[in-house]
């Protein structure tokens, strides 16, 4: 691999990592007084008018209850229409409807805030050594090779952060037995958000002592 190969290899592997988004959880809380039982049953709730967000986070979601051997009802598959501010089902209806599904928790999903911040990224300059021989021994040669990947422009970036909460109730008493807030930085996409999201809670669901293994 030439020196050139291998920088421009670096430089790519650094967008890489720096355009990756990234999920953590901030905060969460656990019910003192909750049970030791293991849940085996959730019905999952994304709070979104967003129809295909609402899927694609759910179906995640279940994905991962299941191999946890976690039976999940995802409320897109249940509800089939969008609720709105105008349109909100009556608290009996609801539950009725989530009971009859047999789930013994309910797990909600909702976009607290979100934030944007732009960041100027400072341009890199890179040394080389001046070895006699290949490229050195000429100017254009030089030139032509070394110019493309000593110097890399600065830019302007615009940073997203998504706040997100989750809190999982017990369907038969509705009490709160869970609760946490999570951020997300620059997702690139709405999978990837699924897929990190997830990933982060059942980790802080097992930690926590919720979900059992």
């Amino acid at each position: 691999m030439t020196i050139k190969t291998k920088i421009l290899f670096l430089f790519v592997s650094i967008g890489l990592i720096s355009c990756g988004s990234s999920t953590s959880i901030s905060s969460s809380w656990v019910n003192p007084e909750i049970s030791d039982e293991a849940y085996k049953s959730v019905f999952i709730a994304a709070i979104t008018p967003d129809i295909q967000a609402r899927k694609v986070v759910e179906q995640q979601l279940a994905l991962e209850a299941s191999k946890q051997g976690i039976k999940a009802i995802q409320s897109s598959n249940v509800f089939l229409t969008t609720f709105t501010k105008d349109n909100q089902p009556q608290k009996q209806e609801l539950l009725k409807e989530i009971r009859k599904s047999d789930s013994h928790t309910i797990f909600t999903i909702s976009l607290k805030d979100e934030e944007s911040s732009t960041r100027y990224v400072q341009g890199t300059n890179t040394y080389y050594p001046m070895n006699y021989g290949g490229y050195y021994g000429g100017f254009y040669s030089y030139y032509n090779n070394v110019y493309p990947v000593v110097y890399e422009p600065g830019y302007y970036k615009t940073d997203k952060i998504y706040y997100v909460e989750s809190n999982l109730y017990d369907a038969n008493t509705e009490e709160l037995l869970w609760s946490a807030q999570s951020k997300t930085y620059n997702p690139t996409n709405l999978k990837s958000f699924a897929q990190e999201y997830t990933k982060a809670i059942i980790y802080k669901l097992i930690k926590d002592g919720v979900l059992k293994k």
